[in-house]
């Protein structure tokens, strides 16, 4: 396994992970929030992953689309509202996977927290839910107009459940993304899952460099009987490390209340993992209190300070729905200026 990220030669730390593109500008998990992303100067884009009835990968963050798209004013698909019984929770909405590409092409996506983001609200209807080869064929024209690398960190939603329902997301996204040429460890793509089934599954499909994601609290929809907690401590993150390449953690664990390092950046180190935090936002509603500046939660905050705390703690990659923003707060760190 690499050892290092296989952009790290060519990119300050840490690495800026465009979350679900630059998510804080356009609507989520589209090819404008990506291009956007790329723009800025994200070292990743980040697509969530899911897939329709005819087995297509698209990008939304969830397979139930009512609040991600314009599928509600759709008529005709009124019959499609179900509920589904989703990793332990029961979800009413539209899902993708009840979808042709050809009808999911006639919907349009729609910001996912407008209450927030009221700006990209401008941005509604404009766009339809990429295809995973679309995004690809974005980033290699970026590349080749920009003269860069850009990476790809995809994960992949639900793929148990969506097992269930015939298909393999996990064999799907590996064998499309070696199929576009990203197949070995020292390629600038990555695969990541909140699930330990498909990563276990993933380190014999593919020789891409894998993340294990982790939430601050719970347990993986695949085993709910190992919290996460259990999956951070030593035996746990050595029992990790022997099929991913990286942790994927949620800001809470590495940083403590008063923001000094927590020990689980050390630890995960220690067991050969690299480490990427999730997710830097600059509203005061996603940051820690005593970053957020007034009272309206819509406003932002001090992003900057968080993302020194994050450089300080020594991770190696930060999600972020800023991109823009994490260049500016990485430059000035790296040449010693408060941003």
């Amino acid at each position: 396994m690499a050892s290092t990220l296989p952009l790290a030669a060519a990119t300050a730390q840490p690495a800026i992970i465009a979350h679900r593109g630059a998510s804080g500008e356009r609507p989520e998990h589209t090819l404008a929030a990506y291009d956007r992303a790329i723009d800025a100067g994200a070292d990743y884009i980040e697509p969530d992953l899911v897939v329709t009835a005819d087995g297509v990968l698209v990008a939304r963050h969830e397979n139930e689309i009512g609040g991600t798209t314009d599928v509600a004013d759709h008529p005709e698909f009124a019959a499609r509202r179900t509920t589904k019984r989703i990793d332990g929770t029961d979800l009413t909405g539209w899902f993708v996977e009840d979808f042709t590409l050809a009808e999911l092409r006639t919907l349009r996506a729609r910001e996912r927290i407008p209450e927030l983001r009221p700006a990209n609200t401008r941005f509604d209807g404009l766009y339809q839910v990429p295809t995973l080869a679309e995004i690809i064929t974005l980033v290699r024209a970026r590349e080749a107009e920009t003269g860069r690398v850009i990476g790809l960190v995809p994960e992949i939603k639900h793929p148990t459940f969506l097992l269930d329902q015939g298909h393999d997301i996990a064999a799907l996204g590996a064998a499309q993304l070696a199929a576009a040429g990203y197949d070995g460890a020292d390629d600038p793509a990555l695969i990541q899952c909140f699930e330990v089934g498909p990563i276990e599954r993933l380190d014999a499909l593919t020789g891409l460099r894998l993340v294990q994601l982790v939430s601050a609290t719970g347990a993986p929809a695949d085993r709910p009987e190992q919290p996460y907690a259990t999956m951070l401590t030593p035996g746990g993150l050595a029992a990790m490390a022997r099929h991913a390449d990286v942790l994927g953690a949620e800001l809470p664990l590495l940083l403590t209340a008063d923001g000094a390092p927590a020990p689980l950046v050390a630890a995960a180190h220690e067991a050969g993992l690299q480490v990427h935090g999730w997710t830097l936002r600059r509203e005061n509603r996603f940051l820690p209190e005593p970053l957020r500046r007034g009272d309206d939660p819509a406003a932002a905050g001090d992003y900057a300070a968080l993302w020194r705390m994050l450089a300080h703690a020594g991770v190696d990659a930060v999600f972020t729905d800023n991109p823009a923003d994490a260049v500016r707060a990485r430059a000035a760190r790296d040449h010693d200026v408060t941003p």
